[in-house]
């Protein structure tokens, strides 16, 4: 007959952990088992014996000790013998491991909660930026998206926004500012700093002839930066708003900026003086080529800086998950 269990708090400074614990959890690991706790709470307790060693849960053990925990909730048996424990140590772990995942589904629900503003990490369910790209990928319907016709704004109207005004958008903010402006950058980033960047800038082309050509969607020259610059001109305006961006941004800071093929050289030497060093050339793959007449550019370049000298974060990790 089954003993009764016991389910308690138990301070971890009593707990022994089994000697011979065949299962390795890595700093990764015990982290995101520390976040998780964080966010959902001690939900799985340990599992003990009558001298309070450890069954199973040494990952969660030392994720309470990293958390500053110093009790644990702990079910306690005390019908098994020594080898019925050991094996059920192994099995505690294996047996998980043998299952497999519905793929389908599992891509449903990463791509549900990648839409949900869920007030936490996605990784908190052990999966990866990385895992759950390839996760998508790999089950998309490929099923071809419809065309829309944007809505197109009414310009007999006065214009409500202003230069300087910053719009709050759930817990975004949009500002009509300039990039170019050190009162903008300060005025929307306060005391922030941030994490990662990404810039578009005019690539010192007309938009006619270049961008819009005979067909619906038509665009209107840029502001700046619409074929008027020289080529020092030019280097000197990225300069200017890279730079900027860099001071605003936090040390290891990871900076996506975009050209087209005729700029990169002065793409280059602007992020040279903007930034720290320079990690990588991008290309964006699309799927319909532009406006063009011997090649018709089916791509964007986007160069990769970093700010600092602080390490940069990789969510991408392509030898971990094959690509």
């Amino acid at each position: 007959m089954t003993a009764p269990l016991f389910v308690g708090e138990i301070p971890i400074a009593d707990l022994k952990p089994f000697p011979r614990n065949a299962r390795a959890h890595d700093t990764r690991q015990i982290t995101q088992i520390a976040a998780s706790i964080e966010a959902f709470g001690f939900t799985n307790p340990l599992l003990i014996d009558e001298q309070n060693q450890l069954i199973a849960g040494h990952g969660r053990l030392e994720a309470a000790k990293r958390l500053g925990l110093t009790e644990v909730p702990a079910i306690r048996i005390s019908h098994l013998r020594d080898a019925e424990k050991r094996a059920l140590m192994l099995a505690d772990n294996k047996i998980a491991l043998n299952a497999s995942w519905k793929l389908d589904i599992l891509a449903a629900e990463l791509a549900d909660l990648s839409t949900f503003d869920l007030g936490f990490d996605i990784a908190l369910t052990g999966f990866e930026v990385g895992e759950i790209d390839l996760i998508l990928e790999d089950n998309d319907s490929h099923t071809p998206l419809q065309a829309e016709t944007a809505p197109q704004p009414d310009r007999t109207r006065a214009t409500t926004t202003q230069a300087g005004d910053i719009w709050q958008l759930g817990p975004h903010q949009v500002m009509c500012g300039d990039a170019l402006s050190v009162t903008d950058l300060a005025n929307l980033m306060q005391d922030e700093q941030a994490d990662v960047g990404f810039t578009d800038p005019p690539y010192n082309v007309p938009i006619q002839g270049h961008v819009s050509g005979k067909g619906q969607v038509q665009h209107r020259e840029f502001v700046q930066a619409s074929g008027e610059m020289t080529e020092d001109e030019f280097a000197s305006f990225l300069t200017r708003a890279l730079s900027l961006g860099a001071q605003h941004s936090r040390d290891g800071a990871v900076w996506f900026a975009c050209i087209d093929w005729r700029h990169m050289g002065e793409m280059r030497a602007a992020g040279a003086e903007a930034f720290d060093e320079h990690l990588n050339l991008c290309v964006w793959a699309k799927t319909n080529g532009g406006m063009g007449s011997l090649y018709r550019s089916q791509h964007e370049l986007v160069f990769v800086f970093k700010a600092g000298a602080g390490p940069h974060i990789n969510n991408v990790e392509l030898g971990k998950h094959g690509r």
